[in-house]
């Protein structure tokens, strides 16, 4: 059985996590002796027993590799629906399904809604996700399957080291991470934290907005662009009095399962995909543009963070692997 990886933008283009993700989940499966590689589009004579697109597939190209008797798997995080209200997801779903009924064939061609039931299979990183795929996007229950993150076993194999005075955001400095924000509040609180990450370009107003902000509060702020370097990020995470997430959209976060894994205490925004992976083991902040309100749950939690427990460890990128390799094995002896 031979795996085809597919996603639409570069990777020069965009970084992220889910760069990380694509990247790790392939060397665990190819560690497992699974066949995967990545689609080549210029490759005419490349084979494949099963498309696994990182996405929402167009419907183009499902019907292509469908024409090729492949399976297609379908993961697409919904990081922008995970993180609507109750309110806007059910006026999301009544506009979907007016729209579907009124001109199907654009509804199709142009948001590709179909593909959730035209998959062979649907991954959803957490339960919450699988719920929205099935409410917004009809995916049939039997086709959804939850398959989380994983984390490299440098972290999870990171000795306990005494814990230092800052605490650690790793992400990209960008709108919807709130780094402006959270740095702001922790001036306001006066807890040291360190920004472990880079823009997407140097030019970025926001990005200008933190330096500067940085620059500013050099014995509060820190920030020294990415670490690369996996076992001294662990060392980051272990040696952090915590780690803040104060994002207002995400799917599952790859940096707060790689500070769980070091036992480091988590402080998140109180949206429904931490509800669902940490449940009542982490802090949590509610997105709010009142400044004076971040700062006083960051002290908090800062003053708190030696002594509330350690989150739940996470899976290993093999853990992972091996739910999808059952997957994908049980997709290729099911015949459509």
């Amino acid at each position: 059985m031979k795996v085809l990886f597919h996603h639409l933008t570069p990777f020069a283009l965009a970084h992220g996590g889910l760069q990380i993700q694509i990247a790790r989940t392939r060397e665990a499966l190819l560690a497992l002796g699974v066949e995967v590689e990545f689609l080549r589009w210029y490759d005419g004579s490349q084979t494949g027993d099963l498309l696994h697109f990182f996405g929402r597939i167009p419907m183009s190209m499902l019907g292509l590799a469908r024409q090729k008797k492949m399976k297609i798997v379908q993961a697409e995080l919904l990081t922008e629906q995970g993180s609507r209200s109750r309110e806007r997801l059910r006026l999301q779903r009544m506009a979907s399904r007016i729209l579907e009924k009124a001109a199907p064939k654009l509804s199709a061609g142009v948001f590709g809604w179909q593909s959730y039931r035209l998959a062979d299979a649907c991954i959803a990183l957490t339960a919450y996700e699988a719920q929205l795929m099935s409410y917004l996007f009809g995916a049939p229950p039997e086709k959804l399957h939850v398959v989380p993150n994983g984390v490299e076993e440098v972290f999870l194999q990171s000795r306990a080291v005494p814990r230092g005075p800052w605490l650690v955001c790793t992400a990209t400095v960008t709108e919807r991470k709130r780094i402006v924000e959270l740095a702001a509040a922790a001036v306001r609180a006066q807890t040291p934290l360190w920004i472990v990450g880079k823009a997407y370009t140097d030019s970025d107003p926001y990005a200008i907005q933190f330096l500067q902000l940085a620059k500013q509060h050099p014995k509060i702020l820190r920030f020294d662009g990415p670490i690369d370097d996996r076992s001294q990020m662990a060392g980051v995470y272990r040696e952090a009095r915590g780690f803040v997430l104060l994002s207002t959209m995400e799917s599952l976060s790859l940096s707060a399962l790689e500070a769980a894994a070091t036992e480091c205490p988590l402080l998140l925004s109180d949206l429904p995909w931490a509800r669902t992976v940490f449940k009542e083991s982490v802090s949590y902040c509610p997105i709010t543009s009142n400044t004076e309100q971040t700062a006083a749950i960051l002290r908090r939690f800062y003053d708190a963070a030696p002594s509330l427990k350690p989150p739940a460890k996470p899976l290993t990128w093999l853990e992972v692997a091996r739910q999808l390799q059952a997957l994908y094995q049980s997709l290729f002896n099911t015949s459509r």
